[in-house]
């Protein structure tokens, strides 16, 4: 199998690497780069745990490979924990018991920053719905979506919309 380069930005900062052709991409976070919040859980795109933003959409980096990243701007739980975007949402998580053992949470914190990034005031059905690629055996999902539902709320509340260049389909700034 032969080696493929890569560069692409992740969580802000340029990254090359020459990798097999057909490493994974989350195996390419977290043994490479040491990401380790993304989580392998099903290995199928099922359940998740590791949901990536690549050019501000949510995908699963278990179903990609880390080629097909290739010049994109990719944030992982790590990324959008350490610059502060997703604090708030972090303490409603808590506040709201949306998390037990902690295996999926980062999957569904970095779904939920894709949604939150459209800026607005989701309805319990539209978070609902874009929680609904995210699976926890251990909660009950309200916790989860009222923890969503709360940060939408008071970032609107706020008037913190969506900025030039975030929001889905567009790449989240860098800090």
């Amino acid at each position: 199998m032969s080696d493929v380069r890569v560069a692409l930005r992740v969580n802000g900062r340029a990254v090359e690497a020459t990798v097999p052709a057909r490493l994974g991409l989350a195996d390419f976070l977290r043994d490479r780069l040491g990401l380790t919040g993304t989580h392998l859980g099903c290995e199928h795109g099922v359940c998740g745990a590791c949901t990536v933003l690549l050019d501000g959409i949510a995908v699963r980096a278990c179903l990609m490979f880390a080629a097909q990243a290739e010049g994109g701007d990719l944030w992982t739980i790590e990324g959008l924990h350490a610059d502060g975007r997703i604090a708030d949402l972090q303490e409603a998580m808590a506040r709201h018991h949306g998390l037990q053992c902690g295996f999926c949470t980062p999957g569904f914190l970095v779904t939920a920053a894709e949604l939150l990034a459209e800026g607005g005031r989701p309805s319990e059905q539209e978070v609902r719905e874009a929680l609904s690629g995210n699976v926890c055996r251990c909660t009950g999902y309200q916790g989860i979506v009222s923890a969503v539902l709360e940060t939408a709320r008071h970032r609107a509340d706020r008037g913190d919309g969506p900025r030039d260049g975030e929001g889905a389909g567009r790449s989240l700034p860098a800090g």
